[in-house]
């Protein structure tokens, strides 16, 4: 019997070997980010994962991204690198950059459309509404975006794509990352943007109780429209180096912009009697703004010129290298929503001292941080006694407090609470032409808890109390004290609602003031 060998073809060979790096799927390929370390168990997990997930496209929208770095840039870029590694479509919408313009790729396969509005005041563009249109629906239609996501109330390129989002019948969820006060006129005028752009708004996301509260507040909106979804740190950026410390000398570090809300009078005023009291501290002082001439003044007047460092302006990438130099942390912050360079400052195995302002106390556990008030008394009894733990030791090992950190905070577990808003978002019907228009005009302020799974927690509890007529979103109406609206874990169910004191402005008196300032 005669055997014939056939010649192989082709179509008879096999396919060569897939690199490991490749995910096999037949949707598009999520884009690894090179800093996240994945290993193969998690590789595999996470294409089970993609696999099973409906995979969606979002659309990042901010006046604030790379290249400047700060609180909001940061969290865009860490947010939308865990959501594309998650297997989403993530871009990233921005106004120009002197010569940046265009579509850019970042390193770990972000796509940025950098737009050609040049910045008008404080890196946000000029408020125009109509001439961003087109781009932005361009964009919109190109990339078939389902959510349009902006950041931060200062943003005006952030608010304007939400608003043309909806006409396009798009979702929208906007991120407050800061508090505001109700008492001066510039807050007041913010205050009713924002009540009629997150009217709007399918759904909102702050980054602490505090800030939800405030936003609740100020933009009268119901509070179970409102998700609590804090920062986090990339852990892995932030790693502890003893050894850069100084054997002989107590450092504190403190970097933040030299401002008034960041409390740089208080810092002027607590350095002298800090140096004075121990001969072996010295201070390390990153950041730059129109506080820093006061400093200076400080720093001079009482011959402090080698134990107050000023470093002027640091980038991002070296703000690890400034915090491993030091033993304490110092933040005199006057109102924040959520501290996130003192779960850097932690993460690096600095013991953090802390004005109790604000969603601070909501940042870290009360034994990884000494809480002052915001007085020059109050922050020198706190960071007398860091300083008398660092003498005797019973400060936290470095590496012990890093691994703490790291169990608090991660950006993949931002991702997924994010995610969960997305498909939340996604399955609320959207409101025709008659309620969106009626939305501005209601002042429908219900002080009810947080969705499930989005909001406090699960020992949260809710009220269905309204604000009173009188503080509806039809008058200017000014609020100086407020005790909390939201009652989630350890609040007091008794005070949670105590108003002391309300200016009702009207709209006539108010632009009398305003022709009377300028």
């Amino acid at each position: 019997m005669a055997i014939h060998f056939r010649r192989k073809t082709d179509r008879d060979r096999s396919p060569p070997p897939v690199p490991h790096f490749i995910q096999l799927s037949r949707r598009e390929t999520p884009v690894w980010l090179p800093d996240v370390v994945i290993t193969e168990k998690r590789r595999q997990q996470q294409m089970q994962l993609n696999s099973k997930m409906e995979r969606l496209r979002i659309c990042m929208v901010s006046d604030f991204f790379f290249p400047n770095m700060g609180g909001v840039e940061s969290h865009i870029y860490q947010l939308s690198s865990c959501l594309a590694e998650r297997g989403h479509k993530v871009i990233i919408v921005t106004h120009c950059y002197k010569e940046r313009k265009g579509v850019r790729y970042l390193a770990n396969g972000l796509k940025v459309y950098y737009l050609p509005f040049p910045p008008f005041y404080n890196q946000c563009i000029l408020p125009t509404i109509f001439p961003t249109f087109p781009l932005l629906r361009n964009i919109f239609l190109r990339e078939k975006i389902q959510i349009v996501h902006g950041h931060s109330a200062f943003s005006t390129l952030g608010h304007e794509a939400m608003f043309h989002a909806r006409t396009l019948g798009l979702h929208t969820v906007f991120t407050d990352h800061s508090l505001f006060g109700f008492a001066d006129a510039s807050s007041i005028l913010t205050n009713k943007v924002l009540s009629f752009s997150l009217a709007d708004c399918t759904h909102c996301i702050c980054v602490s109780h505090t800030c939800k509260e405030n936003t609740v507040l100020r933009a009268d909106m119901q509070a179970s429209r409102v998700s609590v979804i804090p920062n986090a740190v990339d852990p892995t950026g932030f790693l502890p180096d003893p050894s850069k410390r100084c054997a002989d000398k107590i450092t504190i570090v403190v970097i933040s912009r030299l401002v008034y809300r960041k409390g740089m009078d208080l810092l002027a005023g607590l350095i002298p009697g800090i140096t004075t009291k121990y001969p072996q501290v010295q201070f390390i002082i990153g950041g730059d703004g129109p506080k820093r001439i006061l400093l200076e003044e400080v720093r001079e007047q009482y011959q402090l010129l080698d134990r107050v460092h000023m470093l002027g302006s640091l980038k991002h990438s070296k703000i690890r290298d400034v915090l491993v130099q030091g033993d304490i942390m110092l933040n005199t912050s006057l109102t924040e929503a959520f501290c996130i360079a003192i779960v850097e400052a932690a993460c690096c195995g600095l013991q953090v001292v802390s004005t109790k302002v604000g969603g601070i106390p909501e940042v870290m556990p009360p034994g990884l941080i000494y809480l002052a008030e915001p007085s020059i008394q109050g922050l020198s009894e706190q960071l007398e006694k860091a300083i008398d733990d660092r003498i005797q030791g019973r400060q936290l090992n470095p590496f012990e407090l890093h691994s703490k950190i790291r169990t608090l905070y991660s950006w993949r577990d931002v991702a997924e609470r994010t995610e969960r808003v997305y498909h939340t978002v996604l399955e609320t019907p959207l409101p025709d032409m008659a309620t969106r228009l009626q939305r501005p005009q209601q002042g429908d302020l219900r002080l009810s808890g947080p969705p499930p799974g989005h909001g406090a927690g699960s020992g949260a509890r809710t009220c269905d109390r309204k604000v009173p007529a009188d503080l509806r979103a039809d008058s200017f109406t000014t609020v100086l004290t407020t005790r909390p609206l939201i009652i989630g874990e350890r609040r007091d169910e008794k005070n949670w609602c105590l108003m002391t004191a309300e200016i009702r402005m009207t709209s006539s008196w108010l632009v009398k003031y305003l022709v009377a300032v300028n």
